[in-house]
């Protein structure tokens, strides 16, 4: 028979594996929940994360986002409205040279350097007779200031109507093409009606009608565009202004086209930068004289590459950026630019 003393070690040796088997289960259940917890936050964490019904697709962000930046682009819902706001600003340079000849024979010779600034405000409005038809106007006030003749001037530009059409439906992966045609006015300050040693011009002082082809495409996240346009400027009579001992009665500027492509990158759901180039030829312009003489200028050709950044700040408003530079002589030396949409939601027409 065991003593009391074999017993209690049997007894003591018999706790101490049941104590073992409550720890071990006790750990074991501990680990479970904890794996558990862990999988149940990265399913709620993947659930977080996929896109819900409600969600905008990153491409329809990026759609937004390039609209904003490339309005040539953009059609509005039938009976849609937008306005915005942009300002521009424009730097260009050049050298005048002063000859005084007399009797054949070159008695004074000066270069001058001249450069003007241009700031333009605008407010552009667009209005969506059907959902693939728009139409917009654009009424610009330019201040423009010239450092060689120490003029300045603020006044209106010229104002543009214009009709945007997209002829067909637009389909997810198809290219978008884009119809446009505008024409620009003469209400700004016409560089034909005025002394050009005292005053500077605002505006052209013609009208001119411009057609455009723009074609876009979708490539998540890059969107790539280009156009292509042609400009036909009107002929302007009536005139009487002195240049150099002449009277100037008609001028006739000819006719300029432009090509131009680029693309949009997507630099988050609610950013996007854009980069293009863009190229212009144009046919010389004639002045008509008084006196039956008339003068013609060469034909200009002229290219500029421009960079603008899209920005969300909110759900219903994206500010645009740009900056700009000339690649040719005819072309600003540079331009920056910002635009902002101004919402008109609570305005009833």
């Amino acid at each position: 028979m065991k003593n009391r003393s074999d017993e209690f070690m049997d007894n003591t040796h018999k706790l101490k594996q049941l104590l073992t088997a409550a720890l071990l289960l006790l750990l074991t259940f501990a680990w479970s929940t904890r794996v558990s917890a862990e999988e149940s936050n990265v399913d709620k964490a993947r659930e977080a994360l996929a896109q819900q019904d409600g969600d905008e697709s990153t491409t329809k962000q990026l759609e937004e986002v390039f609209q904003a930046t490339e309005k040539n682009y953009s059609l509005l819902k039938s009976g849609g409205k937008s306005l915005s706001y942009s300002l521009d600003y424009s730097y260009t340079s050049d050298s005048r040279i002063d000859l005084e000849v007399v009797n054949n024979v070159v008695r004074n010779a000066d270069v001058n350097p001249s450069s003007t600034h241009s700031f333009t405000n605008s407010f552009a409005f667009s209005y969506g007779i059907l959902n693939n038809l728009t139409l917009n106007t654009r009424i610009p006030l330019s201040s423009r200031y010239n450092t060689g003749q120490d003029l300045s001037v603020t006044d209106w530009g010229d104002v543009s109507l214009g009709v945007r059409w997209q002829p067909f439906e637009y389909i997810p992966g198809k290219p978008t093409v884009n119809l446009s045609s505008s024409i620009s006015t003469k209400t700004g300050v016409s560089p034909y009606e005025i002394d050009t040693q005292r005053r500077l011009p605002t505006g052209s002082g013609t009208y001119s009608l411009s057609t455009t082809m723009s074609v876009s495409k979708v490539l998540d996240p890059v969107v790539v565009f280009g156009s292509i346009g042609s400009t036909y400027t009107f002929e302007e009579t009536g005139l009487n202004q002195a240049r150099g001992g002449r009277i100037l009665k008609t001028v006739q500027q000819g006719q300029s086209f432009s090509l131009s492509g680029g693309f949009s990158y997507s630099l988050s759901y609610d950013t996007s930068l854009s980069i293009s180039t863009q190229v212009g030829y144009g046919t010389g312009t004639t002045l008509y004289f008084s006196d039956g003489t008339s003068v013609s200028t060469n034909d200009s050709m002229n290219g500029s590459m421009n960079f603008s950044l899209g920005i969300r700040i909110d759900p219903k408003t994206i500010i645009n950026t740009s900056f700009g530079f000339g690649l040719t002589e005819d072309a600003s030396d540079f331009n920056v630019g910002v635009s902002y949409p101004i919402n008109i939601g609570a305005f009833t027409w």
